[in-house]
């Protein structure tokens, strides 16, 4: 009697729309797991990241404090520092997902994961959520730091949670435009040069450190119409009140909150919606 050999059936994708949607969440948090695991393994990574935002808040905290003269009347600089200080560790915090995904390519992971049948969004889904969950961890170490530097909340408990979820908004739509960045160029190298090559300027002409009103008059139109500096004026409103955003030529508030938190949403949202659909094809093409 010959032997009969059956083979096991081949994997399909699910043929529903919920199923799909369910097999991307599930793939999505089995590589957000493996990348935590990465990160409890490695933590001298996790280490250096923080070591960062300690030296920017000492730093500005201590050096440039008293050589400003445009901060609002009755608002110290650390009261205004911090809240830029937040949005901007969001951001430079970000540029790991490029570098991350770089790593990975090298290694041959990305080509793994792309021989499995699993979700196409997943791997990119699960290193940014893996990356949120690491700001999440930096921003709250960052606020403590603060705090013990003289900052503090002004406005309330809710809208300090509303500048948490802020920064973590900012923070996740970096980390896809840092993911463009690593799959596009790949090397480990050439990524980490390019991510702070357009970081520096994008969050030094802005508001996350000084007030607009102090930088050069061609410097002022840019920073006016900058994300970062919607951002930074919207945590500090949340943190500080309307003391936050007053102008120190008009000694009126630059913006209203309803102002800010629409400028804020549609610059995350247009983000968004142009860098995941462009991550995702640039991972497709993978060769």
């Amino acid at each position: 009697m010959s032997a009969m050999i059956q083979q096991a059936p081949a994997r399909r994708a699910p043929s529903t729309v919920s199923g799909r949607v369910s097999l991307a969440i599930s793939n999505t948090l089995l590589v957000t797991q493996r990348n935590l695991m990465t990160l409890t393994r490695v933590p001298t990574v996790f280490i250096f990241e923080l070591v960062q935002p300690v030296m920017f808040v000492l730093l500005f905290r201590f050096i440039y404090a008293n050589q400003l003269r445009t901060l609002p009347f009755g608002l110290s600089y650390v009261q205004f520092l911090m809240p830029g200080i937040f949005v901007q560790n969001a951001i430079f915090g970000a540029t790991t997902t490029a570098i991350g995904l770089a790593e990975d390519m090298k290694k041959g992971v990305i080509d793994r994961f792309r021989s499995l049948p699993m979700a196409r969004s997943a791997v990119l889904a699960g290193r940014t959520t893996f990356d949120l969950a690491k700001n999440l961890i930096l921003v709250t170490i960052v606020i403590a730091i603060g705090y013990l530097v003289g900052f503090r909340f002004q406005n309330g408990f809710l809208n300090a949670i509303g500048v948490i979820l802020l920064v973590l908004a900012c923070s996740f739509t970096f980390s896809w435009i840092s993911a463009c960045i690593g799959l596009a160029l790949k090397e480990v190298e050439a990524v980490q040069a390019a991510s702070f090559t357009w970081i520096f300027p994008v969050v030094f002409v802005s508001a996350a450190f000084v007030p607009v009103a102090g930088m050069a008059s061609f410097l002022q139109v840019i920073a006016r119409n900058n994300p970062v500096t919607h951002w930074c004026n919207l945590a500090r409103y949340l943190a500080l009140g309307k003391v936050g955003i007053i102008d120190s030529v008009t000694h009126q508030p630059i913006d209203t909150f309803e102002g800010l938190l629409i400028k804020a949403i549609v610059w995350i949202a247009v983000l968004l919606s142009i860098f995941i659909p462009l991550a995702i094809r640039l991972y497709r093409k993978l060769s």
